[in-house]
Order: C-alpha cells, then structure tokens, then sequence
C-alpha cells in the first residue's frame, strides 16, 4: 500500500511538472524544561510543490523555521525528518547517505552570512576546485578554467583566484557562494536569505543576478527571506510561515493584492510605501511571538490574531483552497466554514 502511494506521488510530480514536493514535513528537536525532555517542533505538517523553473519564496517572522524546513530539504539538520521530499519524481528524504551525495549536485544552497559560509584559510580558486574536484565537474586539467568562468558569471574576474575571503565586500563574498553553488550545475537552489547581510544598494544588484542566473540556466529556487518587498520582486508564488507551518499560500501577485489570514494581513501591512504623501492602515499584532515550549492550543495565532473567535482556542485549521477555484490556499477557521 505505502509503495503504491509512493509511486503515485512521483507520477503527480512528472505529470505537473513539478520539480521538488514536499508533504507533511516535520522537524523536532528535542529540549529540557523544568528537568523534563520536551519535543520542539520546528518545522511542523509542511506541505508545499515547486515547479520546475519557478521561485517560491518563503516569508514569515524570525523563529518561524524557515531556514530548518530548507536545511531539511537538503539534509543539513541534525536530526532526521518525519513525512516525504521528492525530488523530480523520487523520494529522497529515506534514501541511503551514500545514495543521497549524487543528488547534492542537483541541490544547493545559497547561505545567508556570506562570511561565515566560506573558509578563510581557503583562497576562492582552492574553494572552487574543491567543489569540481569532489563531484568530478570536470577534469583536473580544466579547473582552473571552468574556475574562471564561473568568476565571470557572477560578475567578478579571474584576478580574484588567488585571494582570500576577508579581501572581498560583503557582496563579493556572496557572489563567491552564488559561484560555488552553481559550480556543480544544479537544478535546484534553497537561498536562504542570501541579501539581508548586504547593503540596500548591493541587494538589488544580487537579486537581479540571481534572477538572470535562473533565466539562463532554468534554476528552480525556494527563496527564504523576511524582506517583503524582495520576495515580491523575486517569487512567482510566496507561501507564508508562522510557527512550523504554512498559514498561507499563492501565486505573489495575488497574495499581495489580496491576503486572506490576519497573519499575512498584518505582514503586508508592514510593508512600507514609496509615496511620501500616502498613508494605509498598519496591522499591530499584540504580544510576541510564543516560545516553541509554549505552543498554543487550536489555532497557533489565536494569541495575536485581531480576528480571532471562539473557536480558534480550540480547534486547529488546516491549509486548504479557497473556493475561488484559485491555487490560493489558507490556514484559517474565517474560511472553514465556507462552502464551495
């Protein structure tokens, strides 16, 4: 029985075009409060598709477990996942380590500390040939060159080969990871929030490549960040996170133009307005975000939430479609009740 819906699910992903499926996701870590072991779900019941070519960008507040759920996809956490990944038709969160190394060309990532993410006892053209080297890229004869064009594809040169990270600005030291991740040719790219260490004005500059680099190598991205406006610019589809799980998905435009959970509501609130003259109505949310040892009951913004009811105390929504025959889909008891 498992088997057969195993198959079925890679036949839904080839059949749709989608590259990358994730279903029920979740991540736990284990903790001590008061001398007795809790479990912290960071990642919880996640589902989302990722079209091959298309970015989804993925929002929400610090602590909401963005970065886990793109560690996870690429097996960067230290503790092992519950529910599935598949990857162009294949499952591959319960595969072998050594059987899941092959698929680490096809699927990279782009880190948010562009420092930290590099040695700094490496030069850039050791670093480099280290990548071709151990997924065998090209021959060793040929590194250095293919070292060098990588160098100009992301818009710095082959004088840079011998220098060290600390010689580089913040957005050279990214363009070096944007390098180093394409290195292997992949097919997929988890940035997570690859420009909220950088200066507005090198933002830009990194996304415009970022979008350039997908158009000429059909890169397919999940972009992790909290900066709205830069996931509106960047994504096709934008999935909304709060507390381990998905409140909120749809296509950008829509979910810009018409948000449907108090959550996303207040978030786009927050966005601020190029006009100096003109003014819209903030969203505060009362209270902080709770603890993950603290989780709430039923709804897991009732605390905050402008809108909530009774109910919402109790009783856990699920992610569902609205019944507009859209793809925008909600978690939200203002729309359980509604009949399609």
């Amino acid at each position: 029985m498992e088997r057969n819906h195993l198959e079925e699910n890679g036949k839904e992903i080839r059949r749709n075009g989608m590259l990358l499926k994730v279903r029920d996701l979740e991540v736990a870590f284990s903790s001590r409060k008061g001398g007795r072991k809790t479990v912290v779900r960071a990642v919880n019941g996640v589902s989302f598709d990722v079209k091959k070519g298309e970015t989804l960008g993925l929002v929400g507040e610090s602590g909401c477990g963005k970065t886990t759920l793109g560690r996870a996809l690429l097996r960067l956490t230290p503790v092992p996942v519950k529910g599935g990944i598949w990857y162009n038709g294949e499952q591959i969160n319960t595969v072998a380590n050594r059987d899941f190394r092959s698929l680490r060309s096809e699927m990279q990532m782009i880190f948010q500390d562009p420092f930290s993410s590099l040695n700094p006892r490496m030069t850039i053209g050791q670093m480099l040939n280290e990548v071709l080297a151990v997924h065998k890229v090209v021959p060793r004869q040929e590194a250095k060159k293919k070292i060098c064009e990588l160098l100009d594809i992301v818009g710095l040169t082959s004088e840079y080969f011998n220098r060290y990270p600390h010689e580089f600005s913040g957005g050279q030291r990214q363009r070096i990871g944007i390098a180093r991740a394409l290195a292997v040719n992949p097919k997929v790219i988890i940035c997570d929030e690859p420009v909220s260490a950088l200066d507005v004005s090198i933002q830009s500059q990194i996304i415009n490549l970022l979008k350039d680099l997908q158009a000429e190598f059909e890169l397919t991205y999940l972009f992790i960040a909290h900066d709205l406006s830069v996931v509106e610019y960047i994504s096709d589809r934008v999935a909304v996170m709060y507390l381990g799980k998905i409140v909120e998905i749809a296509d950008a435009n829509e979910l810009y133009a018409n948000p449907k959970h108090p959550y996303t509501k207040a978030l786009m609130s927050a966005i601020p307005l190029p006009e100096l003259n003109r003014k819209k109505e903030r969203i505060l949310l009362k209270g902080d975000l709770p603890g993950p040892l603290d989780m709430p009951s039923g709804c897991s913004f009732h605390t905050r939430c402008p809108e909530v009811m009774d109910h919402c105390r109790s009783v856990e929504p699920v992610l569902k479609p609205l019944c507009d025959g859209s793809s925008h889909k909600v978690s939200c008891l203002l729309y359980e009740e509604m009949k399609c």
